[in-house]
């Protein structure tokens, strides 16, 4: 049976992978419009995806309330389950690994924000599910923080850490946590609220750095992320203050339990990340060729 699905945000990093997910899945895939009728989109729906997000982290204080108020209204008018892309922020510093049983203790404004919009959801009563996951990749995105930082030096023979080289972190391949959602949709048997982590792939920049060496051949170099120039730049950058506020999540080590989304998708089939690495690698780089020189951008994102 065909079922419709509406995605907010669908011109997005994360609303463009569920747009192809889903309609790969034989889903019929609506997009929603910016500043139309949230109602009027949601007519008919069986599933709401609220991937809508304000961009470099821009007035998440304004922006993530309107647009939780936008897509609880079109989740209480049409009687649709909602699916939301969680993130790691609302769990501060506590010990590893994070699960649905670990509290809310966000040690950041942004983290707090999350939190906050998450109770919303809880408390709603509508049906929802949160699929919660790390640093999203995909080597077809470089707007996302592996492509904008990590690797923007390896032409040159080095990667950028943005943290201690040895912390593992929690990461999510991009088409993989898309597939998962759409599996998850599929379901008919989730709770009402469901808080569901993506173990995704975890690893720190010191494996990353070897297993490119391992499909390069080219030994690496980690150099340090400017942090002390960031910080100079913040009472004139929103970005350099925002994204300075996230640094601790680069030096504590953290990764999402695997058992409770193995009890919903027992048979779920990740990208091994051998693969996901050589996906970030242009082929001439992959065979040890020379690169060149990339243009020069006004700022490290």
């Amino acid at each position: 049976m065909t079922r419709d699905v509406l995605i907010l945000g669908g011109s997005g990093h994360s609303g463009t992978a569920f747009a192809r997910a889903f309609a790969a899945a034989g889903w019929q895939v609506r997009t929603y419009v910016r500043g139309t009728d949230p109602v009027a989109a949601a007519r008919g729906v069986a599933l709401i995806v609220n991937a809508m997000n304000p961009p470099d982290y821009h007035d998440w204080q304004t922006q993530i309330p309107r647009i939780t108020r936008l897509a609880m209204t079109a989740a209480r008018a049409s009687g649709a389950r909602v699916l939301i892309p969680g993130n790691v922020y609302v769990y501060g510093r506590q010990p590893a690994p994070w699960s649905a049983a670990t509290p809310h203790l966000p040690c950041s404004r942004k983290g707090a924000i999350r939190a906050e919009m998450e109770a919303a959801w809880r408390d709603s009563g509508l049906a929802v599910t949160i699929l919660r996951a790390g640093d999203f990749l995909d080597g077809a995105q470089p707007g996302l923080t592996m492509g904008r930082v990590v690797l923007t030096g390896l032409h040159k023979g080095r990667i950028t850490a943005l943290g201690a080289p040895d912390v593992r972190r929690a990461y999510a391949f991009l088409p993989d946590f898309a597939r998962a959602a759409v599996a998850l949709s599929q379901r008919d048997d989730l709770p009402r609220f469901a808080d569901i982590p993506f173990p995704g792939h975890s690893f720190s920049l010191t494996e990353l750095s070897t297993e490119i060496t391992r499909q390069t051949g080219r030994p690496l170099r980690i150099s340090r992320f400017p942090w002390a120039a960031l910080r100079l730049l913040s009472p004139v950058w929103e970005l350099a203050r925002e994204f300075s506020e996230m640094r601790y999540l680069f030096e504590h080590p953290h990764w999402l339990e695997r058992d409770s989304f193995a009890s919903h998708l027992p048979k779920f089939s990740p990208t091994p990340l051998p693969e996901i690495i050589a996906g970030h690698l242009p082929i001439q780089r992959s065979q040890g060729l020379q690169m060149p020189e990339p243009p020069q951008r006004s700022s490290p994102f």
